[in-house]
């Protein structure tokens, strides 16, 4: 596997309201598409909602289950950004915590359609407790089965070690990430 070019937007940022396939690789793994609403958009943040996740087990972290299949997240999307942050729920509405996917920057295929490649490293930081780092294992794995190359896996441990720094140093998650909640973004559905 090779890095995909950063690429900015095709023709003109999404506009709020419109809905986006983001084309999500996954390596080793088929590739899934992920629809999802622009709650809003600019030319350096796009922060778009999926009202109920399409997994099929829940995403558990030390033994506390941070994800349930078809509970709500927030996404924010950062144009020629190696990360993307989602603020994860429970089905019951209850706020988790920041999920940050190491990723290939988005390429904006067209504007409806997004493409990415999730790099396995994530970084969670959790309503309460120590910020982690998880899936280290399955990037080496990755790596040693040559589902990608040495170059890209480097990439994804420097940005993943980037994030860590800036979250012990209190500079991430960006303050955007704060300013949203699901009360929120339901607000926001309801008058498109």
């Amino acid at each position: 596997m090779t890095v995909p070019s950063p690429a900015g937007f095709a023709l003109s940022p999404p506009r709020s309201g419109s809905l986006v396939d983001i084309r999500y690789g996954r390596i080793g793994r088929p590739t899934q598409v992920y629809r999802q609403l622009v709650l809003e958009a600019g030319p350096d943040l796009v922060v778009s909602f999926q009202p109920r996740t399409p997994i099929d087990e829940p995403l558990v972290v030390d033994g506390f289950t941070i994800l349930e299949p078809r509970s709500p997240v927030i996404w924010f999307s950062f144009p020629g950004k190696w990360h993307d942050i989602g603020l994860f729920h429970r089905t019951n509405g209850a706020f988790t915590g920041r999920y940050g996917n190491i990723v290939t920057p988005l390429q904006f295929v067209d504007g409806r359609l997004w493409a990415t490649t999730d790099l396995c490293l994530d970084v969670w930081v959790p309503r309460w407790g120590p910020v982690r780092l998880l899936d280290e294992d399955e990037l080496a794995s990755a790596e040693e089965e040559g589902h990608l190359d040495r170059k890209l896996a480097d990439r994804a441990r420097e940005e993943a070690r980037a994030v860590m720094h800036a979250c012990h140093a209190g500079t991430w998650p960006p303050a955007v990430t704060a300013e949203w909640s699901l009360a929120r973004a339901l607000e926001v559905c309801s008058r498109m």
